[in-house]
């Protein structure tokens, strides 16, 4: 992923928005903001043809240096191209780029509501730690989010 893909980033960041299980977030972040929360070694777009279908990044959890290897996932999946294996290969290139990048610990936050990234993140490896009960508003409504994490089989032990 680079700057150049930021307009698509964003498309696809607003799909997910538009379900409404994707994120708490009612708007894409502009570029600059995207590119300061997250890190720079793990980022990656999914290209089907000409088009961008996917995007994963990671962001740190915390500044302080005992959590440097302790990363949060996010991997999103243009509407037209769901269901189609997109997720799993970015998540899959997003777990090997972690590892080489010194992440031992990835966690992740996923609306109950959101099947398919539930089933994903099981899919490779993440277990679920518990849920966190009305812990975020969306549109007025008080949500659950899912706490999930993956622990390297390498780094770190």
């Amino acid at each position: 992923m680079s700057p150049l893909d930021a307009m698509d980033v964003a498309r696809i960041y607003a799909e997910g928005i538009e379900t409404g299980h994707a994120t708490c977030e009612s708007e894409p972040p502009e570029w600059p903001v995207f590119d300061a929360t997250h890190l720079q070694e793990c980022r990656l777009v999914a290209v089907a043809g000409a088009e961008t279908v996917g995007w994963a990044a990671l962001s740190p959890t915390s500044s302080r240096c005992a959590y440097r290897g302790v990363a949060e996932v996010s991997v999103y999946v243009a509407a037209s191209a769901r269901g189609k294996g997109v997720g799993l290969a970015l998540m899959s290139a997003l777990l090997d780029d972690s590892e080489r990048a010194g992440i031992w610990t990835l966690v992740a936050g996923v609306f109950p509501e959101n099947a398919a990234s539930l089933a994903l993140h099981h899919k490779v490896g993440f277990r679920t730690v518990g849920t966190r009960e009305r812990v975020v508003q969306t549109a007025g409504a008080w949500r659950d989010v899912v706490l999930l994490e993956r622990r390297s089989a390498t780094v770190g032990t």
